[in-house]
């Protein structure tokens, strides 16, 4: 469908490790001494989502801090976690909720840093359904991926909107979300991103009605998470750091100028559609930064600690939830010194 992104490898030079300038931040010095390898897997196929790694890449921040970065591409989205936590890679994207559940299962996974700080999983309609907020959905069709916490986030909808779950149909389309709008097959469906598949059908003219997971009742969460294997947070410490560290400043590259960091990812991905990814990343860049005051990547302890309990309650799950064990802010750019 989509080619695997092109691996980029880069030979380090020197490295000058700096945290994204504002509050919250300082300088992260590092001494190189030879090129560090990073083997990173992607979420899913190279999208705007990453744009702030591939602008990274292309403009030499990898490179500056003495990293030698790989981006792979995963085979189905379940691997990425698995391969971290296997060892066979030292860094992931994942999502807070894979996270969470992860650890739950036994994998030494810990999210190092938060990519996306706010949830992109929406409920998507097209303006035939006459959906305009949560309450609508009684009596209506609505397609998932699949995934129980995507059934879990519909039925707090339901019920924080006042809808009895029974009277609204739940149908596992996988991941033919949109084909599966688009055909009629679903009055709704809930999984699609707002950022992307919402924007894509802005611009092909569909007018989507978008209802936001977390303005409906499921608590926030970072939607994408960088990480990393929790065996080798002491081993890789400076390796890690410095990755986190050129990512921010290649995010901040990319928010100072969107058309040239944008380079790296068409080029990565020469079957995306430019005007898309654009777009996308336009609505989508806020989201890249942390709050004011907070490091590049930051993790809300109080935010992690609401959505654990929220999988707990919804038997997500099985043992108490240990939120504040499954990430850490210690590698962020001025942190942890």
């Amino acid at each position: 469908m989509r080619r695997a992104p092109r691996v980029l490898v880069l030979c380090a030079l020197l490295a000058l490790a700096a945290g994204v300038g504002g509050c919250g931040e300082k300088e992260d010095v590092l001494e190189p001494q030879s090129s560090k390898r990073v083997e990173l897997m992607l979420d899913w196929f190279p999208n705007a989502d990453h744009a702030g790694i591939y602008a990274a890449q292309a403009g030499g921040q990898f490179e500056q801090a003495g990293l030698d970065v790989a981006i792979r591409q995963p085979p189905d989205p379940a691997a990425p976690i698995k391969q971290v936590a296997a060892g066979r890679v030292d860094l992931a994207i994942s999502y807070e909720p894979e996270v969470l559940r992860a650890r739950d299962r036994g994998l030494p996974v810990v999210s190092v840093g938060a990519i996306v700080q706010k949830p992109l999983t929406s409920i998507i309609s097209l303006p035939e359904a006459k959906i305009r907020g949560p309450a609508d959905l009684k009596g209506k069709t609505v397609g998932t991926a699949g995934i129980d916490y995507q059934s879990a986030y519909l039925r707090t909808i339901l019920l924080e909107a006042g809808v009895q779950p029974s009277t609204v149909e739940e149908r596992n389309v996988g991941l033919t979300l949109t084909p599966a709008l688009l055909t009629g097959r679903v009055d709704a469906v809930l999984g699609a991103f707002w950022n992307y598949e919402g924007t894509e059908l802005r611009l092909r003219g569909r007018r989507p009605r978008i209802i936001r997971v977390d303005e409906a009742g499921v608590p926030t969460y970072n939607e994408l998470v960088l990480v990393a294997n929790e065996r080798s947070l002491q081993r890789d410490t400076e390796k890690l750091r410095a990755f986190i560290g050129a990512l921010s400043r290649g995010t901040r590259e990319l928010r100072e100028d969107p058309d040239r960091a944008i380079e790296g990812l068409l080029e990565a991905n020469p079957d995306l559609d430019p005007e898309l990814q654009r777009a996308v990343v336009n609505v989508t860049l806020p989201l890249f930064f942390p709050p004011r005051g907070k490091p590049f990547a930051w993790q809300d302890p109080e935010q992690w600690d609401a959505f654990a309990a929220w999988m707990k309650e919804n038997r997500l799950l099985e043992s108490a939830p240990e939120a504040r064990s499954a990430f850490t802010n210690e590698l962020l750019p001025g942190s942890g010194l």
